[in-house]
């Protein structure tokens, strides 16, 4: 199987202790069956610690919180397990974290999530990147080849645009539809942003920023720093993590519409995301990496979103055009 990466992939260390925020907090962390039941077996303290905390819910097992962190996390920022078992005591949740691994039959792609702090960082400091690839495509597939082929071409036409679009939010947004076109099979032609504009100018409307802030107050909230800044925007203007945050984005979610050859619920949702972003403000990098750890790594709210891209009156295409104005 070809396996592609990006290449900063393998610059990603943990910071441990020095780390501003913590994977070992406000998420109870989802264990393997087979580190389940080392853990159950392990004998002492720790084991009767462990056995204290796990968790058998709908056929998964949990490691469940303590005042909201993790049990097994000590106070100077280290994993009890990790320190004192090695680092293959792990569960594969915790062992593999932020790494993140989409499987496309034929290839498979490597990223780094966003919801870390460090590859927050990472990601939303570079100006450019590209794939590495190893080996070859050779599985078959139960998708046509000609819908990824336009979709990997599509999506690196989408990522480039994002770097020189003077509003890559917009820009994002029309050439979706355009990319949807030729996933649905119409000739293939070159995106024309002058016509997109022109089209997107007949929506004109208002903005209305309540009912796209809405839309993610309605979502699960994790921690209450959350909650405060959705209900006290901050906006700023464009930076250059917003368009490395679009790149990571578009990375991440555009090849997903071969499973239903919806592009544009997806196109939507990225834009949405990387938008409320910036009606937030702040810290670039921070308040990308915490929508991260609220939406993106809670797949119930990843659903919501996709869902909504068609329903929720804050995420028309006239509004979120609208918003992209202010």
């Amino acid at each position: 199987m070809e396996l592609r990466k990006p290449d900063f992939y393998d610059t990603f260390r943990c910071i441990a202790g020095d780390c501003p925020d913590s994977c070992c907090k406000e998420w109870d962390v989802a264990v393997d069956s087979e580190k389940a039941a080392f853990y159950r077996g392990l004998p002492g303290a720790q084991g009767d610690r462990l056995r204290q905390f796990l968790k058998d819910e709908d056929g998964e097992t949990y490691l469940t919180l303590e005042n909201g962190r993790c049990p097994m996390w000590r106070a100077d920022g280290l994993c009890r397990i990790q320190a004192e078992l090695g680092e293959k005591a792990l569960c594969a949740t915790c062992r593999e974290f932020p790494r993140l691994r989409h499987d496309y039959g034929s290839f498979m792609e490597l990223g780094l999530e966003l919801s870390c702090p460090e590859t927050a960082r990472i990601l939303l400091s570079r100006e450019d990147w590209r794939w590495i690839s190893q080996g070859k495509a050779e599985e078959e597939t139960d998708y046509d080849p000609r819908d990824m082929d336009i979709l990997l071409k599509t999506r690196q036409e989408a990522m480039e645009l994002v770097t020189t679009a003077a509003e890559p939010l917009s820009a994002l947004l029309l050439y979706t539809y355009h990319a949807q076109s030729l996933l649905d099979g119409e000739p293939e032609a070159a995106f024309d942003p002058d016509r997109a504009a022109e089209a997107a100018a007949a929506l004109e409307q208002a903005p209305e920023a309540d009912a796209f802030l809405d839309v993610f107050r309605e979502l699960e909230i994790l921690t209450p720093a959350w909650r405060q800044r959705l209900d006290a925007p901050a906006p700023r203007s464009l930076q250059k993590e917003d368009r490395a945050l679009l790149r990571y984005l578009i990375s991440r979610y555009w090849l997903q519409a071969v499973s239903d050859f919806d592009l544009v619920c997806r196109g939507k949702t990225i834009t949405a995301l990387a938008l409320l972003c910036r009606l937030l403000g702040g810290d670039a990098v921070e308040t990308a990496q915490l929508m991260s750890k609220e939406i993106e790594n809670d797949a119930e709210n990843m659903d919501a979103l996709l869902d909504g891209a068609y329903t929720q009156p804050g995420l028309t295409d006239a509004n979120l055009l609208a918003l992209i104005g202010l």
